[in-house]
């Protein structure tokens, strides 16, 4: 009998199985949660306001800043308490999806 180099072991909620694995799923990149300490842009878009400043202490809900996207603003939020530690864009900047807005620390 031929042994398959394909075959291995899937993970699904506790529960084993031995199936065949793909290549492409096989070099896939792992997910990593995103760090809370940076707020990226999820969309392309560009800077309306800019509501805080470096230094500034702001809360989980605090208002961060306007980024336009398709013609709607979209308010982002802080999503912990922390202090404004670098502030990586301006007011009128156009920004890409995955571009580091801002860090808190």
């Amino acid at each position: 009998m031929e042994q398959d180099n394909n075959m291995g072991l899937l993970n699904i909620d506790t529960s084993l199985y031995k199936t065949r694995i793909s290549r492409k799923y096989r070099n896939r990149i792992p997910y990593k949660p995103g760090d809370p300490k940076s707020v990226l842009s999820v969309i392309p878009g560009t800077i309306l306001d800019i509501m805080v400043k470096p230094g500034q202490n702001v809360k989980k809900g605090d208002e961060l800043m306007i980024l336009e996207a398709m013609k709607m603003q979209n308010l982002l939020k802080s999503s912990e308490d922390g202090r404004i530690k670098l502030i990586a864009v301006n007011r009128g900047d156009k920004v890409a999806k995955g571009t580091l807005l801002l860090e808190m620390e």
